[in-house]
């Protein structure tokens, strides 16, 4: 009989983006690397511990915006086109390196894999990959959870609150029963941000339980008795469960955890910047700049330029040492808090960004498959849960208020309110202030007057993600997020000048709306304050 569990929960997302107003978008690229390096892998993972019978729990969430773009035909056809290059760049170098044993059988490793992800892709799952999620759910071994719209930070949302709230979790709802064909159970609150109260909007669309970093639960009022090691009530009745640090500091710290080991390959490596420049130029991005290709030839080594050449098998063993490493000091430390807890079995939940695994750590699904096979085959202290079976398992737990609370950097709210990115929220909360009184001043709007109050909605949901303010921050594609940011808030208040005139180009609507097709369900009034029955 097992002493306690464990939750894996891996968060899959990634921003909108989607030009078609362009015939190559560098940052789409965000979204096929992903493809061919987390979404795929995972997928063959999932796929591998089902046929061998492994008895194996994860928790997922799949974004509304992820979803959009995995099931976006325009976006389907440039990811084929996507791979399809690299199938062509990979054949290219098994035959530039035939005279180099190591590195042509890592040429071949990469042509293959390629060739299998497009054959994934293509002839699995016709282009649909969110069909090969929902796919592992049905089997009961992957519960997938929802998100906010576009990953809209609430804490930050002080204009309007509720309503402002109430918008990125509905619309985010709704987007995951349109595709997946049930009801949500729990939600990753973007940024793991909690703000006091935002979970009784959580509870009105029907969300069970949400995920918050450590100290949300450690420093909520009163004390948990449990820790971080059972989950809690909020008072609206929606459970929280936290993050423990030390299983996922293991996992996520390239200094300190498994993905830094000299043996796994080096991310920062990449033929696209290490061979000639005419070799890679039909390859990397049309303007010329040099971009990551995804072949990789070298591993980390350690502290040094000279890096040596990549071992592929050295790798998976370490991979598997690793998997070990980590289900061990998960046996001790259930054995140690189920001892101090007595009859509550601990769950220890790890949650990591789902592109840690495969995109930044190569060797991560393979991690993932072993841990999970080990865990299936050779102990019996600790069994793989998601959220909602332990609190099927333990439907009373303590009823506390989490403490406001984020992760990222000092965990409160910092990476998205600082010098380089504060500016954006003055423009936000007038637009939703504006989109508020927009929503009730029109309760039966129809015709094009409803088109732009729905298009003034997707353009504040969209400028709301919290990747533009922490793309800002990292200093990385910094023109793009200030663009978008610009961009989006833009656009709102030319539709909302429009709505009030009664003047309005009615071609450049119907081109935001090409350009920014997402949420085709969306009910502006969604945002109003008023009564149910007045919007009627």
């Amino acid at each position: 009989m097992e002493h306690g569990y464990l939750a894996m929960v891996l968060h899959a997302h990634l921003p909108f983006v989607k030009h078609p107003e362009f015939e190559d978008f560098l940052e789409e690229d965000w979204l096929y690397e992903a493809i061919t390096e987390t979404y795929i892998p995972l997928i063959w993972v999932f796929e591998e511990l089902l046929a061998e019978g492994v008895d194996f729990k994860v928790t997922m969430s799949l974004t509304p915006t992820l979803i959009a773009m995995l099931t976006d035909p325009l976006l389907q056809d440039r990811y084929i086109r996507h791979i399809s290059r690299l199938i062509e760049l990979a054949g290219k170098e098994v035959d530039r390196t035939r005279w180099q044993p190591e590195m042509n059988n890592l040429a071949l490793m990469y042509f293959h894999r390629f060739v299998n992800a497009r054959r994934t892709f293509v002839e699995r799952y016709n282009k649909n990959l969110v069909t090969a999620f929902k796919d592992v759910q049905e089997a009961g071994k992957l519960e997938i959870i929802t998100c906010c719209a576009t990953h809209g930070f609430l804490p930050l949302m002080e204009i309007q609150r509720r309503a402002s709230v109430r918008a990125q979790v509905r619309v985010g709802t709704e987007l995951y029963r349109r595709h997946l064909h049930r009801d949500p159970k729990g939600i990753w609150l973007p940024e793991c941000g909690y703000n006091p109260s935002d979970d009784e909007v959580l509870k009105e669309e029907g969300i069970r339980f949400f995920i918050t970093d450590t100290h949300g639960i450690l420093f909520g009022s009163p004390r948990p008795k449990y820790g971080v090691y059972a989950p809690c009530y909020c008072p609206s009745g929606v459970a929280t469960f936290a993050r423990d640090l030390e299983s996922s500091k293991s996992v996520w710290s390239s200094k300190e955890g498994y993905p830094g080991d000299y043996h796994y390959r080096e991310f920062y490596r990449d033929i696209g910047y290490d061979l000639e420049y005419d070799y890679v130029k039909p390859y990397i991005n049309p303007d010329g700049t040099r971009i990551n290709t995804g072949i990789k030839y070298h591993r980390i080594t350690g502290k040094t330029p000279h890096k040596e050449l990549y071992n592929p098998q050295r790798a998976l063993e370490k991979a598997a040492e690793h998997a070990g490493n980590f289900m061990f000091n998960r046996e001790q430390q259930v054995k140690h808090l189920h001892g101090i807890m007595g009859d509550r079995k601990p769950i220890i939940l790890s949650p990591y960004d789902a592109e840690l695994f495969g995109h930044w750590w190569f060797e991560g699904p393979d991690w993932l498959k072993f841990l999970m096979k080990k865990i299936h085959y050779d102990q019996d202290i600790i069994k793989m849960v998601t959220p909602s079976d332990y609190l099927r398992m333990h439907p009373k737990n303590q009823v506390l208020t989490p403490s406001f609370s984020s992760w990222g950097y000092k965990g409160y709210s910092e990476v998205w309110l600082e010098g380089s990115n504060d500016w954006v929220y003055r423009h936000l909360h007038k637009a939703v202030e504006r989109m508020v009184e927009s929503a009730n001043r029109h309760p039966r709007a129809d015709g094009i007057r409803r088109r732009i109050l729905n298009q003034m909605a997707r353009e504040l949901l969209l400028a709301q993600s919290s990747d533009w303010a922490f793309i800002m921050k990292t200093g990385t594609f910094v023109d793009y997020a200030v663009r978008r940011t610009k961009d989006h808030v833009g656009r709102f208040t030319t539709l909302y000048e429009s709505l009030h005139s009664g003047l309005l180009d009615e071609r450049w609507l119907s081109e935001i709306e090409h350009k920014d097709r997402i949420f085709d369900f969306i009910d502006y009034r969604v945002y109003s304050t008023q009564p149910e029955g007045a919007r009627a």
